[in-house]
Order: structure tokens, then sequence, then C-alpha cells
């Protein structure tokens, strides 16, 4: 694609399809599109953006460069993964061979390019693909893979120095914001949060309204589950630039997070007309998983990862794709995909969870707990932290009960942590309270919630917080709401069959559960074994 400055004119083609298609995604299956809304956010805050002495803190918190690494996917040191998952690596690392020399070339240039796309707005990065240069412009909307990683450390870095020469520069400080968004999504860090806003209201004193700044508030305001505040910003991002991607991809994930999948839809086939790529098809395929179209969600994604070229790029769209194969059952094909991942970048985080949760489903927990162990060693964020609770309850070990126990105690931590800096954390409060903490507290925060946005994950976290305190034929409904789109998912499924249970609807329950366990076996470690028992008692009352 060619490069684009910005005066709100793309000045890219755009593809007309993607990689074995004829027409345009958004118009491939149905006439519907996309929607996602991925990850989230552990350091100190700072009350501005300043960028004297910043350097040295951004370095010291970033902790994911490619070398010197323990417990990941690495060249070398590598644990958690042995036998099919070794061997899956070592053969897609053969063909990643030619991306990581990229991304080598890439880290080294990266302050050289971030200088010379400040002025324009924009992050450009050179990439060397087949003995010619290829650029990649992102304005203000880089692909989420690629802004993650050590070349975001890097690129932040060299943007602290810019500013330190230019501090007016607009664009430059709008580019900030976003990189802190990104570095606190991807590193579990919400403390870089205000230093995201400081910056974003700093570009907008120089340049009020400009496209990049808004964009980054509304990827700031989704970040931090303000999802209204985010579809505000989108829409004022648009105003000024209609093909601003960062805002166009920031509006599908708000209307998604707040339910209104229709919507999301129809803001996905605009994005795709304007700015099609890896960011628009991803959300495209998460909009028809939501509607159960697995089989459409499959196609898009295969298409997106054939089209990405960069490292980051293949580790994001590898990752979805072994996300979607996980949430299936097909546990092999979801470790071949996280090993791509990891090939690509073998640090990506929720490849590395992905690949312990796909490990733990298969039966090999040994290595699934090492996996989550060296996760939440550097990232301790509400999900791995949870599963990896539920793994030593599981084993039972010696000593297991508490490392469990402080495992739900970290999710606390880090819930208080992330309220501090900005960050609406009732959803993984509710998640992580009904089954492992106050469950007063998690049914409070299950109604916050839901009063925000009414998704499907909403309804389900309220119906499950209301089942756990004694409340069930309030929470189905609620249940009943979060499976009706169609959506494949075994936790909700399992939900919603243990509430049919409890209200005198065995039938149902048997149908639900089954269907749960059907679908994805390995689910949950504690939820699935519930599911199994509770199926049992249902058959033996027949």
């Amino acid at each position: 694609m060619a490069p684009r400055t910005n005066d709100g004119e793309p000045e890219r083609e755009r593809p007309a399809s993607l990689p074995g298609t004829t027409v345009p995604v958004a118009e491939t299956a149905s006439g519907e599109a996309s929607g996602a809304a991925p990850g989230e956010a552990a350091g100190p805050p700072t009350d501005c953006p300043e960028v004297t002495g910043e350097t040295g803190h951004t370095e010291g918190t970033a902790d994911n460069g490619a070398t010197g690494q323990t417990g990941e996917a690495g060249e070398t040191g590598e644990t958690g993964e042995t036998g099919a998952d070794e061997d899956r690596v070592v053969a897609v690392r053969r063909v990643a061979a030619a991306g990581r020399r990229w991304r080598s070339v890439q880290l080294g240039a990266c302050a050289a390019m971030l200088a010379v796309g400040l002025t324009a707005g924009a992050i450009a990065l050179g990439a060397v693909r087949d003995g010619g240069a290829t650029p990649v412009v992102a304005a203000a909307a880089v692909s989420p893979g690629l802004l993650a990683g050590a070349d975001l450390s890097t690129g932040i870095a060299s943007l602290q120095a810019h500013l330190r020469d230019q501090p007016r520069d607009f664009g430059g400080w709008a580019t900030l914001g976003l990189g802190y968004v990104e570095q606190a999504r991807t590193q579990g860090d919400p403390s870089r949060y205000p230093q995201a806003e400081q910056a974003l209201k700093r570009s907008l004193a120089l340049r009020p309204d400009n496209d990049q700044a808004l964009s980054g508030h509304a990827a700031l305001a989704a970040a931090r589950h303000e999802f209204g505040d985010a579809l505000a910003y989108a829409d004022r991002a648009l105003e000024q630039n209609p093909y601003n991607e960062r805002a166009l991809c920031s509006r599908i994930d708000a209307l998604v997070e707040l339910g209104r999948y229709e919507e999301a839809s129809a803001a996905a086939r605009t994005a795709d007309e304007r700015r099609p790529g890896v960011p628009v098809f991803t959300r495209y395929a998460y909009v028809h998983e939501l509607r159960g179209d697995v089989t459409t969600a499959r196609r898009v994604l295969d298409q997106a990862l054939a089209a990405s070229t960069t490292p980051g790029d293949i580790a994001y769209v590898a990752t979805q794709l072994g996300q979607l194969a996980w949430n299936q059952g097909a546990y092999d094909t979801a470790l071949t995909h996280y090993a791509r991942a990891l090939a690509a970048d073998e640090n990506y985080l929720p490849a590395l969870e992905g690949r312990a949760r796909a490990q733990a489903a298969s039966g090999r927990r040994a290595e699934a707990i090492q996996g989550l162990e060296n996760v939440v060693a550097r990232f301790p964020l509400p999900g791995p932290l949870v599963e990896l609770g539920e793994l030593y309850e599981a084993r039972g070990g010696k000593g297991d009960a508490a490392k469990a126990e402080a495992q739900y105690g970290l999710v606390d931590a880090w819930t208080a942590l992330a309220r501090a800096n900005g960050v609406n954390a009732d959803l993984d409060t509710a998640l992580a309270a009904a089954d492992h903490g106050d469950k007063a507290a998690a049914l409070r925060a299950a109604r916050a919630e839901w009063d925000r946005r009414r998704t499907v994950h909403t309804a389900d976290a309220l119906a499950w917080a209301l089942h756990v305190n004694g409340k069930d034929d309030e929470a189905l409904p609620y249940a009943r709401q979060a499976t009706a789109t169609g959506y494949g998912n075994a936790a909700l499924l399992y939900h919603r069959g243990v509430i049919e249970r409890a209200t005198g609807h065995p039938d149902d329950a048997r149908r639900h559960l089954t269907a749960s366990l059907k679908l994805n076996p390995g689910f949950s470690v504690l939820g699935a074994r519930e599911a199994r028992a509770a199926l049992k008692t249902l058959e033996a009352a027949k």
C-alpha cells in the first residue's frame, strides 16, 4: 500500500478483496460485518506524559525483548513446550525465519522511521520482503499486532526523544498517547492510561479536533471499558477524517461492546469500504462468531492471515484463529495456530495464554501450569490468574489451595490498580468474584456493568452472579439472553444449563450442559468437571 498523510483522504490503493475472494470482505457473507474488542492492563502512574526522563521508565517496564527471556517460546530455554508443541513451533519457525530477520531490521531502523513519519502524524515502519522494500504505513491506527512487543517500546522511546526536540508536534503527541494505550493493553500496565490521556490532551491543545488525537481518545476509552465515550470520540474523529482507521475500528469495537450488534455490522462494512485490512477483517470475523457463523469467521481469519506480512499481524491473527479453534474444542488445531503466532512473536501474551489453555484442555496440565506461571509472573492479568488458580485447585497437591487463593487475591489487586487508573473493571470483577471471591460484590459489579452495556457477556456475567447469590429465577432470563445470538461459547451454555437445573427445567438443563461439553469439553478445568457431575445427577433422576 502507498503512504498516507494526515489530510483526510486515502492515498493507498484499496484492495478489491481479501486473497481468494472476488468481492470486499464485508460483502462475502449475508451482507453482514464485524466487531471485536480485544485485552487490558501494572506500574507506577505519572501525572503527565512529560518526555524528560521517561525513556528509562519505558524501558524498565517493557521487559519484552526478543532475547534473554525464559519460559517463553524462544530459540533456547523453552519451558512448557514438549513433543508435538515443540515440533509445531520448530516447523513454523523455519517458515517464519525471514519474518524474524525482518523484525531485527525493523528494530534497528525504528527510531529513524518514527522521526521521518512524525511530522505527518504517522508511524512509518519499513518492511523488507522478497528482496524489495515494502512500506507499511499507519496513521494513528496501526493494526493491533504491529503495535505490540519490543517494536512498541522502541517506538515510544524514540517518540519521547523526538518530542523533547519538537514539543509542539501535535501528531507526535497523539501517536505517543496511542502508544501508551497499546503498551497498557498489551503489557498489563494500567498506569500508562493516565499518561496516554495527558499526551492526547496535549495534542488537542496544540491542534483542536485533530483526528489523530480524537481517535486516540476513542482507543483509550475503549481500553478503559468506557464504550459510550469511545463511540463519541470515534464519531468526532470520523467527522474530521472519514478514513481514519483507528477511529473506524474503535467505532466497531464500541458498538460491539455496547451490544449494538447490527450497528456494528454496518460499521464494519463501512470500515471495509474505506480502509480494508487486518484490523477490520478480524472484527468482521468476530461479529460472525458472535452470531454462530464460525465457518465465515474462520474463512475470513484464514484470509487475513494470508494477507498478513508483519510479525505482529501474523501473531495477532494466528492467535485469533487459535482462540476460534479452542472455542470449538479443536485443541490440536488451536495449538498449531498458537505455534504460528509464537514463531512470529515469541513474547506475544495472548498466544502464550492461549497455548496454556489449549494444553490444559488437552490434559497436559503440568505444561499448562508452567506456561501460565511464566505468563502471570510478567503480566498478572485477571484471565490467566483465574485460569492458573483453577489449575492449582484441580491438581490438589500440597499447598495448591493456598497457591490458588493467592492467584485470586492478585485479581483483586489488579482490579484496584486498574480502577485507580480509570479502568472500568466491573466485568472482570463479576466474573472472577462470582466463583472465587465476594459473591455480593460480584452481583453489584454485574448489575452495574449490565446497566452500562448489554452484551452476551454482560448478560452471562449477571446471570451467573445472580445464580451464585441464590437468585436463580431472576437469573434465567439473562442466561437465555446470553445464548440468544447463537454464539458458540461453552461457558455460556454451561451457566445456562446449571441455572435451568436450579429453576426446575431438567430437560433444558440436560440439553445445554450436553451442548457445552460437546462443543468444548475442556472449556474450564473446574466448570467442565461440574458440568459432567450435574449431567450425571440429571440422568440418574430420569
